[in-house]
């Protein structure tokens, strides 16, 4: 029985003064192994598409057919195709991954980014645990930039992928020995409320500042193996302040929360560099917690100073990029609207 799908936020609208031109496509697939995962339990992965692209599709063996207005088929096509792609190329398929797929169906180069070009790899992570591919059109600039750069500013909201991708790059990295060793820091600076006095040892204090950063690698690397590259130090996870004096050599350095950084301190970070070394600098300009109020954001005035300097990449994300559930983004765009 055909399923009519429920208008949700994100469907395209239809003007009633000029509809858009009707359109439909019809899709197979070859491997009909792959068809469960593709559509979902209960086709819950067609109507996820059907709801945020505003389309019709139907379902009948291996043929999907999909009707709607021209852009959206032409949309939706691309997204099933590329939801293929990941399955038949041994990626998770997951409502998350799905989403991103959703939003960078927009970009021409969607089949590209999950198989491959002719002259180009396929744009990717690969840890222990899982491959990761851009879920948004932002973090494709930036998951080649962590390929190939010295060193990285990331600037945007929360839920963009800034910090998760690159403790992703640099586990990637150590796994492929290109860097013996990870530094992954932040400052000790409370999100507007004061925690006072924490117990325990420097680990049990400075911990609940870090634990974003702990989550990410948890993610990509078995625990047993966190656990033991914490303990042998392979893996560092400290404040910022405790970076001063040191000269960080084959490590790949990732400093996240960095617009909570003074200008002194991040001038300290950056001239922490070593050789056979990769740094990235995570932050958003609008998320400021400096006590005080009246210090300027050391990461806004090192990417005011350092952008466009040969080595040093700059990637900027917006709500559009959020790859958290898509409310975040809309939360997001509220918060940056005019009125903000």
């Amino acid at each position: 029985m055909a399923r009519k799908p429920a208008r949700a936020d994100g469907a395209i609208p239809f003007s009633p003064s000029a509809p858009p031109r009707r359109a439909r496509t019809e899709i197979t697939f070859e491997d009909q192994r792959l068809l469960g995962p593709l559509f979902g339990q209960f086709d819950a992965n067609l109507v996820q598409v059907e709801n945020r692209l505003g389309v019709f599709i139907s379902a009948r063996g291996d043929r999907v057919q999909i009707e709607g207005s021209d852009d959206a088929v032409a949309r939706a096509r691309d997204t099933l195709k590329a939801m293929y792609d990941r399955l038949a190329t041994g990626q998770e398929l997951d409502a998350g991954a799905i989403e991103g797929l959703i939003a960078m169906s927009v970009e021409p180069t969607l089949e590209g980014i999950v198989r491959g070009g002719e002259n180009a790899p396929p744009i990717m992570i690969r840890t222990r645990r899982k491959t990761i591919v851009p879920r948004s059109a932002g973090q494709i600039p930036y998951m080649q930039q962590l390929a190939k750069d010295e060193i990285i500013f990331a600037l945007g909201p929360a839920g963009t992928g800034k910090t998760y991708l690159a403790v992703a790059q640099a586990v990637s990295q150590l796994i492929s020995g290109s860097v013996q060793r990870l530094i992954l820091s932040r400052p000790a600076v409370e999100a507007g409320e004061k925690l006072g006095f924490l117990p325990g040892d420097m680990k049990e204090k400075v911990d609940p500042y870090l634990r974003p950063l702990y989550d990410a690698l948890y993610d990509c690397l078995p625990p047993e193996q966190v656990e033991r590259h914490l303990a042998s130090g392979v893996i560092e996870v400290a404040p910022i302040a405790f970076m001063r004096g040191r000269t960080l050599s084959d490590a790949f350095i990732i400093l996240d929360e960095a617009q909570n950084t003074t200008r002194e301190q991040m001038k300290m970070f950056l001239t922490r560099f070593g050789q056979n070394s990769r740094m990235v600098v995570c932050g958003d300009p609008r998320q400021v917690d400096i006590p005080g109020g009246d210090r300027m954001s050391g990461l806004a005035d090192a990417v005011d100073k350092l952008e466009g300097v040969e080595g040093i990449a700059v990637s900027r994300f917006t709500a559009a990029d959020v790859v958290r559930h898509p409310i975040v983004g809309r939360i997001v765009e509220a918060y940056e609207g005019p009125s903000s």
